[in-house]
């Protein structure tokens, strides 16, 4: 089993260089679960308005900037893993520890938005992580990873070299 080498360098950027192709390989689809639930719950908090849904969500992402794991990596490894017999989940590096960072600060002034009635600008805003987390979950891009590595001047050593 191996990772096409597009699929390698979006997984690089958000910090996992120093896995294994077949452990990505294997592991691929599961890395996207967290992005992928967070997407979800932060679409139900938007659409529904509420400021507890995504001040809670904003919670559980600022535990995944925290932690070496996102908590929703814990179904993974700790549920799917058991019956599966797959590989646990690697470590998150600070790239997609910022990336959960970043989702935290932006779930916490959304909610605010909805909690001081700027309901339009919640909406903007929800909608638009919504979409940056069906991104990520989706293809790999993962626009605040590309943000670290790029305030770091390392994104161009994780790009294709012209000929």
């Amino acid at each position: 089993m191996r990772t096409s080498e597009w699929r390698r360098r979006l997984l690089n950027i958000q910090g996992f260089e120093r896995v294994d192709d077949e452990t990505l390989a294997r592991t691929d689809f599961w890395l996207r679960l967290a992005p992928a639930m967070c997407g979800v719950i932060a679409a139900a908090g938007t659409a529904l308005a509420s400021p507890a849904v995504l001040w809670s969500l904003a919670l559980i992402a600022a535990a995944g900037a925290a932690l070496p794991f996102h908590p929703f990596d814990l179904l993974y490894n700790l549920g799917v893993r058991q019956l599966t017999g797959g590989p646990k989940l690697p470590a998150n590096h600070a790239p997609r520890r910022f990336a959960c960072g970043v989702g935290s600060a932006w779930l916490v002034v959304t909610g605010a938005l909805f909690a001081s009635d700027s309901d339009a600008a919640g909406y903007v805003l929800g909608i638009s992580l919504v979409v940056v987390a069906t991104l990520v979950a989706t293809t790999h891009i993962c626009i605040p990873s590309i943000m670290f590595r790029t305030a770091c001047g390392q994104l161009a050593s994780y790009l294709p070299r012209r000929a």
